[in-house]
């Protein structure tokens, strides 16, 4: 399972681990170098997914997903970023990365002046086809056209999209209490597991008042719809990735696909049989890096 309480380092370049086999990557981005207010690289995870450690540096980051899903681990929050979804991390927030196998992001670099009138929180963003298509060139575009006018100009478009671009939340509250967070890792790895909250506090020596105070407190909602967030999150990984309908509803301990059809449709405003069918296009039809 994706750790999502790693300590932060510092980074200066940018080496993503393989999450199997834990050889670097070819894929590196090299911040002290960076001499443009916005750069980017593309990155294709092909047959094996990609995991970068927590790392923090001093440029805002937009990651824009046009193929599988990426999971983003920030202090407080697991954010899920699926296909045609981006999002956006503020400079200087430690941060871990996540991408699915046959995944294919763009990562754009803001420096700190550009980034200043944009959030200084975590969100994720609607990506519209202009910011798209703007974010897909910078991330390709050769290092020896980064200094001409043309793509000054490209740049100063795609700032203005990004101040203006729809936020949504599709992220899991997780918190550094032992409780909770003993909590969150046997759900990470059993969202099946279909336990009461009255349950759970006896399974963490509390009453079940004192864990209700503790999950307000400290994630900010309830028991029954933290859980459903979580399933949210676990269902657009394993939809990105290729998982039919049903077994991924199965997966979650729903005793229905229906069930599950309706919760994932409410949550996130899309049927999860074309989520999964948007992926499946995407992997047909996706670009290749520059």
């Amino acid at each position: 399972m994706h750790n999502l309480y790693s300590s932060p380092k510092n980074m200066q370049n940018w080496p993503i681990m393989n999450m199997h086999k834990r050889q670097p990557s070819p894929w590196t981005f090299e911040f002290d170098k960076m001499d443009v207010d916005v750069a980017g690289i593309q990155i294709q995870t092909r047959e094996l997914a990609q995991e970068l450690s927590v790392h923090r540096h001093r440029q805002g980051q937009l990651a824009m997903v046009l193929r599988g899903a990426m999971s983003c681990t920030v202090p407080g929050a697991l954010w899920i970023t699926p296909a045609n979804s981006g999002l956006w991390v503020p400079g200087g927030m430690p941060h871990s990365v996540s991408l699915t196998a046959n995944g294919n992001v763009c990562f754009l670099f803001v420096d700190v002046k550009s980034a200043a009138p944009l959030p200084d929180t975590c969100r994720s963003l609607a990506i519209g086809p202009l910011l798209r298509e703007l974010i897909i060139h910078l991330a390709q575009i050769p290092k020896a056209r980064n200094h001409n006018a043309e793509t000054a100009r490209l740049r100063a478009v795609l700032l203005d999209q990004l101040k203006s671009a729809a936020t949504q939340s599709i992220y899991l509250p997780v918190s550094e209490d032992p409780r909770l967070r003993r909590l969150t890792e046997w759900m990470m790895k059993n969202p099946a597991d279909r336990s009461t909250a009255a349950q759970w506090a006896s399974r963490l020596a509390m009453s079940q008042r004192s864990l209700s105070r503790l999950l307000q407190a400290e994630l900010g909602m309830s028991f029954s719809p933290w859980r459903q967030r979580l399933h949210v999150v676990i269902a657009m990984k394993a939809l990105a990735a290729g998982r039919p309908v049903q077994n991924v509803a199965a997966d979650l301990g729903y005793q229905s696909a229906g069930a599950f059809i309706i919760m994932f449709k409410k949550a996130t405003g899309i049927l999860p049989g074309r989520y999964l069918m948007h992926n499946k296009a995407e992997r047909r039809v996706g670009r290749s890096p520059a």
